[in-house]
């Protein structure tokens, strides 16, 4: 028997209505999300090991429904109905002959898809921890002065606008540089280009103080790209501090553990900015007024010192005066004196330096039998300064002897 492709449709439609009569819960990953005319069409998955697909459906959230939920849970709906999201989705099947298999939401649970990211958020935690990444970030020491700012941030975030117009407008004339370095701060692209921007950052580190990432508040689930595990691991390992301010005034994600100081929100980070400078220049000032100080004492010590030496000299001088003219009185007195006896003194030694001349004149000299052979005019002091044929004279004490040297 040969069934026709509309039969089969309608007995499967008829088996499925019959055995699937009520709403049931379905735990799944929305993989995709369309939005038509107030429609949710989403592409449901179920992984395996190594994020291999084992089995996938078709869900759609009509309109009204859509607005019954909305009304029951609020803002969150929309940010549970995002691809990446695990949820907890009430469903009936629904099987129609042309168009198939679809899944008709009426209900969804947030506890579920909160609870997911709450056991992958703790084991991230603990990765980070068994890494020893969690205080890493926050060793980094900040510099004295943060001026130049490294903003990761959506560059129409009103987080991010907030954050530059607080730095520039700040009531103490402090300066600041920053540059933007554009990622989504939501989303499922989200992680991926927070990573792209703080690597680049890391590749540049001298150009920066610090890094800060800010985002405009949001739904709880928007948070998610905050804990994820390599997110977080690159910021651990950043070269720079990392500031976070991503709008949020409750939850804490593992960005925040992981990085040097968390915020609750953007303006926050920049109140934090101003008051690190506020610091270092109260600081400056602190020190400026202690070196004041310290030069007045100094300079009033010096001072009285040049005083107490003013005082010394002045008596010094007139005690050397006084000792002075002492002496000079006392050479008054003793110079005549003095005087006679430096000249009876020089009176002896002219008289033993003449009698000294005198016994080594010539003339006594020869007077004591000794006698000087002249060559030509100059003495003789040596035999072998005379030659043959050389007239000499000798002279004695009485008289002279001439002679010839044969």
């Amino acid at each position: 028997m040969i069934y026709s492709l509309f039969d089969l449709n309608e007995h499967i439609r008829r088996v499925l209505a019959l055995n699937f009569q009520r709403p049931l819960w379905v735990a799944a990953e929305i993989a995709q999300v369309g939005l038509s005319r107030g429609h949710y069409y989403l592409d449901l998955v179920q992984k395996g090991e190594g994020d291999d697909i084992v089995a996938q459906s078709q869900a759609v959230l009509w309109a009204s429904e859509y607005r019954k939920l909305r009304s029951a849970i609020g803002p969150d709906l929309d940010a549970l109905l995002r691809e990446g999201l695990e949820v907890k989705l009430q469903v009936r099947v629904d099987f129609h002959e042309r168009y198939g298999l679809k899944l008709l939401i009426s209900d969804l649970d947030p506890s579920y898809t909160f609870g997911q990211m709450e056991l992958r958020r703790r084991q991230t935690l603990q990765t980070l921890r068994e890494l020893g990444f969690l205080e890493l970030n926050r060793s980094l020491r900040l510099p004295p002065v943060l001026q130049r700012v490294a903003v990761v941030s959506s560059e129409g975030a009103a987080g991010y606008q907030d954050f530059r117009e607080h730095l520039s407008k700040n009531n103490f004339g402090y300066r600041f540089h920053t540059q933007l370095f554009a990622s989504s701060v939501q989303g499922k692209n989200a992680e991926a280009e927070l990573r792209d921007a703080l690597t680049q950052i890391a590749l540049q580190p001298q150009r920066f103080d610090c890094v800060v990432v800010v985002r405009g508040g949001g739904a709880r689930l928007d948070l998610a790209a905050f804990d994820g595990l390599e997110l977080c691991k690159t910021v651990a390992q950043m070269p720079l501090p990392v500031l976070s301010g991503i709008g949020h005034e409750v939850d804490e994600t593992v960005f925040d553990l992981v990085a040097h100081a968390a915020l609750k929100t953007p303006t926050a980070v920049a109140d934090f900015l101003l008051q690190h400078n506020l610091l270092f220049e109260n600081e400056m000032l602190r020190l400026a007024d202690a070196i004041r100080a310290m030069s007045e004492y100094r300079f009033k010590i010096s001072l009285m010192e040049l005083e107490r030496l003013e005082t010394a000299t002045h008596w010094s001088t007139r005690e050397r005066v006084r000792v002075a003219a002492q002496k000079l009185e006392t050479l008054e007195e003793n110079l005549p004196g003095w005087g006679v006896h430096i000249l009876r003194g020089q009176r002896r030694h002219l008289e033993q330096a003449e009698a000294f001349c005198s016994a080594l004149h010539p003339d006594n000299v020869l007077r004591r039998g000794f006698s000087l052979t002249f060559r030509n005019g100059q003495v003789l002091t040596a035999a072998k300064d005379a030659k043959a044929g050389d007239w000499l004279e000798t002279r004695l004490k009485e008289g002279v002897v001439r002679s010839k040297v044969e």
